[in-house]
């Protein structure tokens, strides 16, 4: 789309949930025949709730901070994978996810801040050890 003033088209840059959806349509194609499949899934942690299902939530344990993804699978020294998946560009990672994530890998997980869906497969592919190529 152009802008006004330049007449130039707009980079378009995928919301956070279009990566995220993005990266599981390649996992669910990927994975299909795999026991891996179930093994990564979404922590819906985030997203505008009013005070009543925010009280609600908080009792059930929910913490800020907690990654976007989990591969509940280890490989090599790790017990598992989780990622904090971000925008490609415009995204970054609260002090309380930053803090989370250090935690997650002070205990024996790998954990990282991903922007976009690739740089999310392209980590997951080498936390599994498999070849990282453009398919």
């Amino acid at each position: 789309m152009p802008t006004p003033k330049t007449g130039r088209a707009r980079k378009v840059i995928p919301s956070e949930h279009a990566e995220q959806a993005a990266l599981f349509r390649w996992w669910n194609l990927q994975y299909a025949k795999s026991d891996l499949r179930p093994l990564l899934f979404a922590i819906p942690n985030g997203g505008a709730r009013n005070l009543a299902t925010g009280a609600l939530l908080k009792a059930e344990g929910v913490r800020r901070g907690v990654p976007d993804l989990c591969l509940a699978y280890p490989a090599g020294a790790y017990h598992g994978l989780w990622i904090e998946m971000k925008r490609r560009a415009h995204g970054y990672a609260s002090a309380e996810q930053l803090a989370m994530l250090s935690a997650l890998r002070s205990v024996g997980y790998d954990a990282a801040v991903c922007r976009g869906w690739e740089e999310a497969r392209e980590k997951i592919q080498n936390y599994l050890g498999l070849k990282t190529g453009k398919e």
